[in-house]
């Protein structure tokens, strides 16, 4: 029951003389509720209270409530003192379990005559007896029940300030609903520190002081779900469980009894001093399966123990790596090599390099076994010359699989550092081994993939196919999707991500299956084709063959391969089982469905339209287009920015960070893509990001850095355009009369190698200022958004007027269709300078705002600056200043932002009676 409801109810029982208690944990809100009650009451209010340093004081709680000294030596004389001078009015106490017990006898006496509300903290000291008496006295006995999740998070909120959604929903689940543990946890959040001047000393020392009142087998009992961490069956926490129960500290649980507030439990556990908290933890390794005991006994100092326990948890759990590598890391314990290259194995079939080589890195020799799984790890962890180093003692005399694992180490490491020297050492591999292991094959497959070697793809797909170990199987896996990633086949890639996912998952393999989500949600969001397969399908008629249909090529074949992809790459595609998706034709099919008019382009003469985009009506499908594009958008943004708020290696955090602010930076949420790009990250995909943002938000010149022009592949490419595009808007005014984006004296920027044709044939494009219109046509199926940009640029670039409407037209279509919102501005700001507008001149609006008007006060109310406007409605910034400084007039605002918020307010008073009246 919620507290507003409590107190009501609390006020209907108190119309007549009574006596109504309300109990509750420490911080639950028994003050704030009685204050509410007091509020509502009729009549004068009497408070008073106990108090924790004067509860021998007899009487004192009544006598604060009524301003006067009583005669406390006489219960019955004092209830008559008290009634005398309440009579009519509202006695309220609070913190009952500091009140004497003349104060205590005396109610009941008053319950007889007048009203009395009190607040009893659970748990508390009160004899039993004197509860008994209470209980058969009150009218009503009303427990304070924790917040709801909704309420509890909202209090958060504004406790906490600007806290993520997944920061809210730890500190609502860790304070348990008490409103106490939730203000002082979502005020250490957001401070990020908690030290011992901030206030949550002072609420934990609040509740060690609420807790001493517990005997003490429930205060052992609260303490040992602190250390748990779990749920904990009555039986394990002994006596003290049904105390827990009856204060209200513990609820029922599937798994067994759980704390109210974890944060409560965590306090009891710090109460406990060195000598009990040691033997607390040796007690409950002995009640606890052997990967928990483990731990238990390492926190009481027992490491050998400790380290026995991990090494049988391991040989039993499924979590082996974090076991062996707890087992190796314990303090003062003589680890045997045996274990040593156990738990390496594991770290690195788990994708955790680093871990695997710091266990193996040790003053004494391991021997050659370990030697090759350290230089694995080493060439895992992007260190290839440390790889090298760590195999090169190995002899070949060594058994026939550690000299595989060795000559496979010195191939990887060889074409890390010399590609060209990887080749010839390629070739004398693969005549030592006319059939190679799994491990050597892989190897093998890798360098053939560097140099995109015929058939490359379906040896890297055979390595990582259920035959190899799962090591070798996942680092394949991964080059894979990073080459198919970078030749631009990014529907292939994320197909295959995704399924190494879910491998990855069924053998609890995390830090691999975080890599492949993430780089799978990449691939995805530049794609851009699901979220406008998304849009599309919310204007396209019913019986519209859907994308996955018969008719679909297969994600492998060759007739799916991207027209950006090079032709070796092309030609030897081959077929793999599992997915379809759409052909280039298909997708422009439901990107573009047939009927489909622009809206805005009535009467504007064929040069103005979109092929094939006739008779629909535009009023109802692009809305409703734009919003499902908003939603997928949505869903794409929530993938992976959950992937960010966890612990990540270091390619699985950057492709999740460079998906999240694509995602943000393209639906114009610019201020929140910056923001998460503001982290140093080397990653080349957030460096590409970072550009892309800038230029987005209208601030070329952080985004013209000159790309690095020894890299190859898909998000060179990026950069390279990205420059082509800050460069043009750096200098747009001077170089208005040119074709090309640069001067027509000066040589224009070199086109790397080894780029995918879509991206080659739009640098090209650049470097010639035509082509534009074919070059986004080799976009398609690829990137969307690379394909809406090459169209802009072909307008901006094209001397031919229809020519140039139409490819604005269509570039504007495709980016509202995907919910592109920036890039459909700069659409509609090219539109303009050919006379083409999105909406109509209404009547003079007199004093109410125009559409237009609000529009530009929502963002100003968003915090958005004047540029961003600008390019989010397609429109100048001086436009923007007009508009603003109309809606102020008309308000009667004095600043901008006085003017959205009123604005604001007209917004929501109006949706209830829309106005047909359109403007500008």
């Amino acid at each position: 029951m919620a507290q507003q409801d409590l107190a009501g109810l609390a006020a209907a029982h108190l119309r007549r003389p009574g006596l109504v208690m309300l109990t509750g944990a420490p911080g639950s809100g028994r003050s704030t509720l009685l204050r509410r009650i007091a509020a509502t009451a009729p009549g004068p209010v009497y408070a008073g209270g106990g108090l924790a340093m004067l509860a021998a004081v007899p009487a004192l709680a009544l006598s604060r409530a009524v301003k006067a000294r009583l005669p406390a030596h006489d219960v019955p004389l004092l209830a008559e003192a008290v009634h005398s001078r309440v009579r009519g009015g509202l006695l309220v106490l609070d913190d009952l379990q500091y009140a004497d017990p003349a104060t205590l006898a005396a109610l009941p006496h008053l319950a007889e005559h007048i009203r009395v509300v009190v607040a009893l903290r659970a748990p508390h000291r009160l004899p039993a007896e004197t509860v008994a008496a209470l209980r058969a006295t009150a009218t009503a006995w009303l427990d304070v029940l924790p917040l709801s999740p909704d309420t509890a998070t909202d209090l958060a909120r504004r406790a906490g300030g600007q806290l993520s959604d997944e920061a809210l929903a730890a500190v609502v689940q860790r304070a348990g609903g008490n409103p106490l543990a939730i203000t002082a946890l979502s005020r250490q959040a957001g401070a990020g520190r908690g030290t011992p001047d901030t206030d949550i000393d002072q609420v934990a020392y609040a509740i060690a002081t609420a807790l001493a009142d517990l005997p003490r087998p429930a205060r052992t009992a609260l303490a040992a779900l602190g250390l748990l961490g779990r749920p904990a069956p009555a039986a394990l926490l002994g006596p003290g469980a049904d105390a827990l129960r009856e204060a209200g500290l513990v609820t029922e649980d599937g798994d067994g009894l759980v704390p109210v507030s974890a944060y409560f439990a965590e306090t009891a556990a710090g109460l406990l001093d060195a000598d009990a908290r040691v033997d607390l933890h040796r007690a409950l390794a002995a009640l606890t399966p052997d990967a928990e005991a483990a731990r238990h006994l390492a926190a009481a100092g027992d490491h050998q123990g400790a380290y026995r326990k991990a090494l049988t948890a391991a040989d039993r759990g499924g979590d082996r790596a974090d076991l062996l590598l707890f087992a190796c890391e314990l303090p003062g314990v003589t680890v045997s090599s045996r274990v040593r290259i156990a738990a390496a194995d594991a770290l690195l079939s788990s994708g955790r390099p680093h871990a695997a080589a710091r266990v193996l890195t040790t003053a004494a020799p391991l021997g050659v076994e370990a030697d090759v799984l350290r230089g694995e790890a080493l060439l895992q962890a992007g260190d290839p010359l440390g790889a090298r180093a760590a195999v090169r003692p190995v002899p070949d005399a060594s058994a026939a699989l550690v000299v595989a694992a060795r000559d496979r180490i010195l191939l990887l490491a060889d074409l890390a550092t010399d590609p060209a020297a990887a080749r010839d050492t390629a070739e004398k591999i693969a005549a030592r081994y006319p059939a190679p292991p799994p491990g050597v094959a892989a190897a093998l497959a890798a360098v053939r993939a560097a140099h995109r070697t015929p058939g490359w793809d379906t040896e890297l797909a055979a390595a990582a196919g259920a035959g190899a170990d799962p090591l070798t199987g996942r680092w394949s896996a991964w080059l894979l999707v990073e080459h198919l990633v970078a030749d631009g086949r990014l529907t292939q890639a994320a197909r295959v991500a995704r399924e190494s996912a879910a491998a990855c998952a069924a053998d609890l393999a995390y830090s691999w299956q975080t890599r492949f989500l993430a780089v799978a949600d990449w691939s995805e969001v530049l794609q851009g084709t699901m979220i406008a397969a998304s849009a599309a399908a919310a204007t396209a008629p019913d019986d519209t063959p859907a994308t996955g249909s018969s008719h679909a090529p297969r994600a492998w074949s060759s007739d799916a391969t991207p027209a950006g992809s090079p032709p070796s790459v092309a030609a030897t595609g081959t077929d793999m089982p599992a997915g379809t998706v759409a052909s280039a034709a298909a997708l422009a099919e439901s990107v573009l469905p047939a009927g489909h008019a622009v809206p805005g382009t009535a009467g504007a003469g064929p040069a103005f339209a979109v092929p094939g985009t006739a008779g629909a009506d535009p009023a109802l499908a692009v809305p409703r287009a734009a919003l499902t594009a908003q939603e997928a958008a949505d869903r794409a943004l929530r993938r992976a920015a959950d992937l960010t708020d966890r612990a990540l290696p270091a390619d699985a955090r950057g492709y999740a960070i460079a998906a999240a602010a694509l995602v943000e930076a393209d639906t114009g949420l610019l201020a929140a893509a910056r923001g998460r790009l503001t982290a140093p990250d080397g990653h080349p995909a957030t460096a590409w990001v970072a550009r892309e943002a800038a230029w987005l938000d209208g601030q070329p010149d952080r985004a013209a850095q000159p790309p690095d022009l020894t890299t190859a592949g898909l998000l060179t490419g990026l950069r390279h355009i990205t420059a082509r595009w800050a460069a043009y808007d750096t200098g747009a005014t001077a170089r208005a009369a040119f074709a090309s984006a640069f001067e027509l004296d000066g040589p224009a920027p070199a086109i790397p190698a080894g780029l995918p044709a879509a991206a080659r044939r739009t640098l090209t494009a650049w470097a010639t200022g035509t082509g534009f219109t074919a070059a986004a046509d080799g976009w398609s199926g690829t990137s969307l958004r690379e394909q809406i940009r090459c169209l802009l640029a072909a307008g901006l670039h094209d001397t031919d007027p229809e020519r140039a409407v139409a490819a604005l037209l269509q570039a504007e279509h495709l980016a509202d269709t995907a919910g592109l919102v920036v890039l459909a501005g700069r659409a509609r700001r090219g539109l303009r300078r050919h006379h083409v507008h999105r909406d109509t001149r209404s009547p003079r609006s007199g004093t109410r705002l125009t559409r237009r008007e609000t529009d530009v006060l929502r963002l100003v109310a968003a915090g958005e600056p004047t540029r961003r406007i600008a390019g989010q409605l397609g429109i100048s910034a001086e436009t923007v200043d007009t508009h603003i400084r109309a809606g102020m007039r008309k308000l009667g605002a004095r600043t901008r932002t006085e003017a959205a918020a009123l604005a604001l307010t007209q917004i929501e008073a109006s949706a209830e009676h829309p106005d047909r009246e359109d403007g500008r």
